[in-house]
């Protein structure tokens, strides 16, 4: 009988029969193509810490959204809601391997073998306090309707940056911007539709609904308060100011709630931006420890 090759094998063959780590070889890479030099004027140092700070919360907003695969109330949402994790994943590694491509820890000291990407070593295996997400990214779903309000927020937030930086003089941040603007605007899309749903169904749905965005609100605090590097970038025409988006983002979910027939909790006083100077709470580590468990045990696995 002929041998009828399997997926594992075309896999395998696709790469001159060599193993392949396990966590990210294997794809083509992912700045192939773009001009990566960095602007005038501009410090490849900052310029990397500005992409983790976007790549961060990418990351982590997208394991938080896959906790939800096999548990979401309808099959078509799980589909959903996993395919706006990959939309996530997608921009997150494109935004580590710039700031891998600048230098930024170069290939993680932490690393184990010399054949781990950039972008990889930069997720799997920096510790918790080199991360520079928001606490809005990194807090526990809670239920359906929290993670509803949080997508709503974190989506309007992040689409209102990356629409300013379709304009960033760094080639690479505004190639992922023209791309990241299309899949963020479904996201926010989606996630006000399924809020609109809820705040005006049953009045169970409204009450969670409205519990939901209660919860989400006050991590607002820091989402506004710009870091000296996001300042200096901004100035350089590089990167985005968030508290220039603080009126189109206020003016977006002012809108949503009230169709959705919700109180618009009051605005939380502006914070230290403490997640992007990686201060973070217990809730960060945690999970991490799901995100890097595998990559950490087997960091030279390959398959």
């Amino acid at each position: 009988m002929a041998h009828e090759e399997t997926v594992y094998d075309a896999l395998d063959h696709a790469h001159g029969g060599e193993g392949q780590w396990a966590f990210g070889t294997g794809f083509d890479e992912p700045l192939a193509g773009v001009d990566t030099t960095v602007p005038d004027g501009v410090d490849p140092a900052e310029l990397g810490e500005y992409c983790l700070m976007l790549g961060d919360d990418a990351l982590v907003l997208a394991q938080r959204l896959t906790e939800w695969v096999t548990a979401s109330p309808e099959l078509e949402e799980e589909v959903a809601v996993a395919n706006v994790a990959l939309d996530l994943l997608g921009q997150a590694r494109l935004l580590l391997a710039r700031a891998g491509s600048v230098g930024v820890l170069g290939r993680s000291r932490q690393r184990a073998t010399d054949s781990i990407p950039d972008e990889d070593a930069l997720a799997y295996f920096r510790a918790p306090g080199e991360f520079r997400s928001t606490a809005l990214v990194a807090a526990p779903n809670g239920d359906f309707a929290q993670t509803i309000a949080r997508l709503l927020v974190a989506s309007t937030v992040r689409l209102a940056v990356f629409a300013r930086l379709r304009e960033s003089r760094d080639p690479v941040l505004a190639a992922i911007a023209g791309k990241g603007v299309h899949e963020l605007a479904y996201h926010r899309d989606h996630a006000a539709r399924w809020l609109l749903r809820l705040g005006d169904g049953t009045e169970e749905s409204h009450l969670r609904a409205q519990r939901g965005v209660d919860a989400v609100w006050p991590l607002l605090a820091d989402v506004f308060s710009p870091t000296e590097v996001e300042r200096r970038l901004t100035a350089d025409r590089v990167g985005v100011d968030p508290a220039t988006t603080r009126e189109e983002v206020q003016s977006v979910l002012t809108e949503v709630l009230g169709r959705a027939t919700l109180r618009l909790p009051d605005w939380p006083a502006d914070a230290p931006p403490r997640g992007r100077l990686g201060e973070h709470g217990p809730e960060l580590t945690e999970l991490l420890e799901g995100l890097q468990g595998l990559a950490r045990r087997h960091p030279a696995a390959t398959w």
